[in-house]
């Protein structure tokens, strides 16, 4: 890629960036409160996401949550408990860089919880999403896809470039092996906690900065009023498209 296409895209970040501040000066002053949920694969691109999205926001009222393991005593507790005191204030964004929906996928797949704990999320989470919007939250949903050649490259990245390293997670030697598993705790997931009150939209991950740029137009075209929403285009339907069952066979969703 040449200069000038590097400036170009940068200037086209900064375009859509500029939107989400805008639309943060409006939230803050409006008291409203918004939370992110990303997740997806392991390497399908949501730090890179994160950083994209709150590059020029408010560092007091944007906070970036990516909680560790539960302690001995959270894990004793109901199972949303632990974040609830990461939910936003009024005039606030919290974004979950993974979230309450690691017992959707991560958790089941590697043995982290019974299955018998595993149902009991996949029913609550409806519920207890339906409560938040209900009391005022902004919630957005989005699962963040990749494919199983694109996943291999960019592990293999983190393995050999030092600057890398700290992106790599033990979790990232078994991504590839149990590839299939992780899919059908996805699509039972996405199935089972896609509601009107919280949807699910997904995005194609493989090309980095077409998935960056669609996720911030379905974020300012999501939370901002009319006049600022209407400065970004539609996100590309081929690279961020809501949820549907068809999509777990018609190809939008890798397998």
């Amino acid at each position: 890629m040449s200069k000038s296409d590097d400036q170009e895209d940068q200037r086209e970040l900064e375009r859509h960036q500029l939107a989400l501040v805008r639309w943060q000066q409006q939230a803050i002053k409006d008291g409203e409160k918004a939370v992110i949920i990303l997740e997806g694969r392991d390497a399908a691109g949501k730090d890179g996401a994160i950083r994209a999205v709150t590059e020029h926001l408010s560092v007091r009222a944007t906070r970036v949550v990516a909680l560790p393991k539960p302690s001995d005593r959270e894990k004793t507790q109901w199972y949303f408990e632990r974040f609830v005191p990461n939910l936003p204030a009024g005039g606030e964004l919290t974004i979950f860089n993974r979230s309450w929906y690691n017992r959707g996928g991560v958790e089941p797949v590697n043995g982290f919880c019974t299955p018998e704990q595993h149902e009991a999320f996949l029913r609550e989470a409806p519920m207890f999403e339906a409560m938040l919007t209900a009391s005022g939250v902004k919630l957005v949903k989005v699962w963040m896809d990749v494919s199983k050649a694109e996943q291999a490259a960019r592990l293999a990245e983190r393995q050999n470039d030092p600057l890398k390293v700290m992106k790599a997670s033990p979790l990232d030697a078994v991504a590839q092996d149990k590839w299939d598993a992780y899919t059908e705790a996805r699509d039972e997931m996405l199935t089972r906690t896609h509601t009107e009150a919280a949807p699910w939209v997904c995005v194609r991950g493989d090309r980095k900065k077409r998935a960056r740029l669609s996720l911030i137009r379905h974020l300012v075209r999501t939370l901002a009023p009319a006049e600022i929403a209407t400065t970004l285009e539609a996100p590309d339907p081929a690279v961020l498209f809501p949820f549907a069952l068809a999509a777990i066979s018609d190809g939008r969703l890798e397998r």
